[in-house]
């Protein structure tokens, strides 16, 4: 068995200069996907659930299957719950078998995100299980605007919570489909420069391979989410199968050609995280 706590893979990845990629899962077909894609790459990988996903399925189903998968896989293989708004949330994942939990407090005050991340830490913590926090809200592209991290109070933040990852707001954004922006190099160094956690970039497929690369190899971020560029490379071998044989209803068929083109995408991402330019 292969299932790992957050802290398992961010902490070798933290001392040996390379990023783990938090993968944005929606369903059985992309997590089984990326678990191969993983292997055949031999890193670990971080299956999230996050709240589309907790919408379609609910979080005991998405524990077993996150399971199920680890069980068998040869790379260590996280279930990580993504943007965990509520105390409930986390402590229902604990309890599905989630060996990662992230609370979101990054819209509230600061004192009120410290005291509730720190009492979310404990929780998991007792069961044995990693946390992961924010500070500085992280926008979405055509939507919610992003309050960028400030360095200060990410060591307060990092300090107070004892979080196990700290995801910040330095540029990135959620749901940005090309990669045209770029993180704030400098705010990530300040932040860097006061703390010894474990980064965490959310919107990672908005950042330019280049930098992801050098980031991974030259920072301490440790992980990067990737979602939409994945759900981008689903939703086309989706729209493929279904156009090849309209009198075609079977959905089983129909999913199963998606699984080929997902891992060979899926496996362009990790590459990146390994240093390796995606062919």
């Amino acid at each position: 068995m292969t299932l790992a706590t957050l802290s398992d893979v961010l902490q070798p990845a933290l001392k040996g200069g390379y990023a783990v990629a938090g993968l944005v899962t929606l369903g059985w077909e992309d997590m089984r996907a990326y678990v191969t894609a993983a292997e055949e790459e031999n890193v670990p990988v971080i299956l999230q659930a996050g709240p589309s996903c907790r919408l379609h399925t609910p979080l005991p189903i998405l524990g077993k299957m996150f399971t199920h998968l680890a069980e068998a896989a040869s790379v260590p293989v996280v279930a990580h719950l993504d943007h965990g708004y509520t105390v409930e949330d986390c402590r229902i994942a604990i309890d599905s078998g989630f060996t990662s939990v992230m609370y979101d407090g990054s819209r509230k005050p600061l004192a009120e995100n410290i005291d509730e991340t720190a009492a979310i830490v404990e929780m998991a913590k007792a069961a044995g299980v990693s946390c992961e926090g924010e500070i500085g809200f992280v926008g979405y592209s055509g939507g919610e605007g992003s309050a960028g991290t400030d360095p200060e109070e990410a060591r307060r933040f990092a300090a107070e919570t004892g979080v196990d990852a700290m995801a910040i707001s330095v540029g990135n954004v959620h749901l940005q489909q090309d990669k045209e922006g770029g993180l704030d190099i400098d705010r990530i160094r300040a932040i860097e420069s006061v703390t010894d956690t474990p980064l965490v970039i959310h919107g990672g497929s908005g950042v330019p391979i280049a930098q992801l690369m050098m980031l991974a190899q030259h920072s301490k971020i440790c992980k990067f989410n990737i979602g939409t560029e994945l759900r981008m490379a689903f939703g086309a071998a989706l729209r493929q199968a279904v156009n090849k044989d309209p009198a075609r209803f079977d959905r089983v068929s129909i999913l199963s050609e998606t699984h080929a083109p997902l891992v060979s995408a899926t496996r362009k991402v990790l590459k990146a995280f390994k240093g390796e330019t995606p062919c």
